[in-house]
């Protein structure tokens, strides 16, 4: 007992223990670990944004500054190419329409699942079995041939919009919201929409805040299937895939005669561009992902 109260400051809180403290110690170095892990790709692409191409082309290894002295050859390039413009406003596009559609359909099954029906496990049951089993690319192209989307930006918006793991993140953010607020609603005459929109999804901001964000960041780092439902469709390639294109163009930047060296600059400074935008917006939603990523995690 009295080495409890040895244990013990002012204010009732134990003094770290030697364990305790090389735990902490070994978590922080971790995650120093994991943060440069994260960031030093970044840094050697911003870096080689603002490098001479020539310079650069003929450099090996991690770039820690600019190499060959700064310039924004690279930036001035992409921005005056209107494939990279269009890339871009094709990518909002896709962000946007997978969003909207993508959170009506999670919270709408998310609602379904979080009700009491004789149905209710049959379609749990089936929503997680998508997530352990795929049908595969070619059935999927078989699919979305078949129904006249491809070559279409709706191969790229309504496929990609959901998945089962959004849709159980809604289900698990609809039950924790009291059922005496829902009954409430009901007796003042309120139909399910209503009770869905007006009374539960204002009350699961946090995890609402986490699947719109998930899906943003997928829909925005997508390319894979524009390449596989639009291939021939430059006019409606997403921005990723213009800048997969654009590494392999310049790969056979030195068998021209007299090659632009600056060219080989793009493709860095449209990365940095299309990662921009999701660097600035995570700092503000950041608190709601920690609450709703922890919330999903516990509720059941």
């Amino acid at each position: 007992m009295a080495n409890n109260f040895k244990k013990q400051k002012e204010g009732m809180v134990e003094n770290p223990t030697v364990s305790g403290v090389i735990a902490d110690i070994l978590i922080i170095v971790f995650l120093v670990i994991v943060m440069f892990v994260c960031f030093i790709p970044l840094w050697h692409v911003l870096m080689a944004s603002i490098s001479d191409g020539k310079s650069l082309l003929a450099h090996e290894g991690l770039l820690l500054k600019p190499i060959g002295g700064i310039t924004l050859d690279g930036y001035r390039l992409a921005f005056s190419d209107s494939s990279i413009i269009m890339g871009y406003v094709n990518t909002i596009i896709y962000v946007v329409g997978a969003t909207l559609v993508g959170l009506l359909i999670n919270t709408t099954a998310g609602y379904v699942l979080s009700r009491q029906s004789k149905m209710k496990k049959l379609f749990t049951l089936f929503i997680t079995f998508t997530m352990l089993f795929g049908g595969g690319l070619i059935p999927t192209y078989m699919v979305i041939r078949s129904i006249g989307m491809v070559g279409t930006r709706w191969a790229l918006i309504i496929p990609g919009s959901t998945n089962a793991f959004f849709v159980i993140m809604m289900m698990n953010a609809f039950r924790s919201v009291p059922e005496s607020t829902v009954e409430a609603a009901r007796i003042d005459g309120a139909g399910h929409l209503r009770v869905v929109f007006r009374v539960m999804l204002p009350q699961c901001k946090s995890m609402t805040t986490v699947v719109i964000l998930n899906s943003v960041v997928l829909q925005w780092n997508s390319w894979f299937n524009a390449s596989i439902y639009i291939p021939n469709k430059r006019e409606l390639w997403p921005l990723q895939l213009w800048i997969r294109q654009l590494v392999s163009d310049n790969e056979g930047l030195l068998k021209n005669a007299n090659p632009d060296y600056s060219r080989y600059l793009i493709q860095y400074a449209v990365i940095i561009a299309a990662s921009v935008p999701i660097l600035l917006a995570m700092p503000f939603f950041q608190k709601k992902l920690e609450t709703g990523t922890m919330a999903g995690a516990v509720k059941g």
